[in-house]
């Protein structure tokens, strides 16, 4: 499975899509909404 996962990494398409995932990471807006996905999913993680 994880030889699979680094040929399709290797691939243009797999290159391609790890550039936009980097992009997409580096915007502001992103990063504010994983931060809040983050802290939703520690708080309902502490009370239970």
């Amino acid at each position: 499975m994880l030889e699979r996962i680094k040929e399709y990494l290797r691939s243009a398409k797999g290159r391609e899509h790890v550039e936009k995932a980097k992009t997409m990471a580096r915007d502001p807006h992103n990063q504010r909404k994983l931060r809040e996905m983050v802290d939703r999913w520690r708080a309902r993680k502490t009370t239970h």
